[in-house]
């Protein structure tokens, strides 16, 4: 399976794509822009190249007078060239630059020119439904998630388990930004059991017996190297106690199911229904970005329980959708929904489950849950 063809929007000027590894920022750009003199900082001797003299940049651009696009890969690697880079939009306006990289945090942390606005910023998360088509099942996207480096695998399993090792080793134990490696393999563990559920960080500590402190620069690592987010509760307009803390996601339903820890006690339904929750909210994640709205999404839980899992508010959007892991829907299952609407009688009511049928039910849209991430 190739990863040729994204639903991103090919930009008229500069940018820079962000995303995960995995996720065929490489392969997208080659589709985009063939013929693009390209700098692969994944390379080693283009790396230690680059990172000893990144002015060598201006001299492959001025050997190059007819190429129009530069694609710099994994340009975090050496966070210097964003200088060149900017110096090289000022002086070549006719040449665009096509940069991506998997952390925004070495680029942030070492205070480095970020373009000065004159580059767009893009997201590629794993693959969507609706990008694989026919090709997309359900059941598969729950065991192995949708990053194309795993869906382009013979083993599945053994693709997720080398995906892991690669950012344990080269985003974390490389660029040296824990000090004990140990402690925060433990914390990847210990954060699993928070997937699609309220986050404790003083639990999450305990768990895996370091300081609170270093939890939230842990999980600060996580949403720099785009693979976690906390999204927060829903709260405008409220005339119910809510609950304070956010709900935590990791970015792909797969990567959750290989870091967490299986034994005799789990209980099948109980992943099964965070693995569904979780790639709901990839795809709306995904979707969001798309359209170019970044904090539109959250979910609503009120002090004694009651919940709603995905809140969706944007300028044109106002959704509160219900993830259920069943094929039937039960009077319970609504009562989330009822309870928001009640408050916000203005927002669309959706019920997501594994059943067949497209069903209005109480003026709440029952919705196969496989039809909905194919439409969005």
């Amino acid at each position: 399976m190739e990863n040729v063809k994204r639903l991103l929007v090919a930009p008229r000027d500069h940018y820079i794509l962000l995303g995960p590894r995995g996720t065929g920022k490489s392969t997208w750009l080659e589709t985009a822009h063939p013929g693009a003199l390209k700098v692969d900082l994944l390379d080693a001797a283009t790396f230690r190249i680059y990172q000893a003299r990144p002015e060598r940049l201006e001299e492959l651009v001025s050997g190059n007078p007819d190429c129009g696009t530069v694609v710099v890969d994994e340009v975090q690697k050496v966070p210097e060239l964003l200088d060149v880079v900017h110096r090289l939009m000022e002086r070549h306006r006719g040449v665009r630059f096509a940069l991506t990289g998997s952390s925004a945090r070495k680029l942030r942390r070492t205070g480095t020119n970020l373009l000065g606005g004159r580059a767009v910023k893009l997201s590629m998360g794993p693959f969507m439904a609706r990008e694989l088509g026919a090709a997309f099942s359900l059941e598969e996207a729950l065991r192995w998630g949708m990053l194309p480096v795993v869906l382009a695998a013979e083993d599945r399993d053994r693709r997720l388990a080398a995906y892991l090792d690669l950012y344990i080793r080269e985003e974390i134990r490389e660029e040296g930004v824990v000090r004990n490696l140990g402690a925060f393999t433990r914390f990847l563990e210990a954060a699993s059991f928070s997937h699609a559920a309220q986050l404790s960080v003083a639990a999450v500590a305990r768990d895996c017996g370091v300081p609170r402190t270093t939890v939230d620069g842990y999980l600060a690592i996580l949403r720099d190297l785009l693979l976690a987010e906390v999204i927060p509760v829903f709260s405008r307009r409220a005339r119910r106690r809510l609950v304070e803390h956010g709900k935590f996601y990791f970015f792909d339903t797969g990567v959750w199911r290989a870091l967490r820890p299986k034994g005799p006690l789990d209980s099948p339904g109980e992943i099964d229904g965070a693995a569904l929750e979780g790639l709901v909210y990839q795809h709306l994640r995904a979707r969001l970005e798309l359209d170019g709205v970044r904090e539109g999404l959250h979910f609503w839980r009120t002090s004694n329980g009651t919940e709603v899992d995905f809140v969706v508010y944007t300028p044109d959007r106002f959704d509160a959708i219900e993830v259920k892991n069943s094929d039937r829907v039960h009077p319970e299952d609504l009562r989330g929904l009822h309870a928001f609407l009640r408050d916000y009688p203005e927002a669309r009511a959706t019920l997501l489950y594994r059943g067949r049928e497209r069903l209005l039910v109480q003026g709440i849209h029952v919705i196969p849950v496989a039809g909905f991430l194919l439409g969005l």
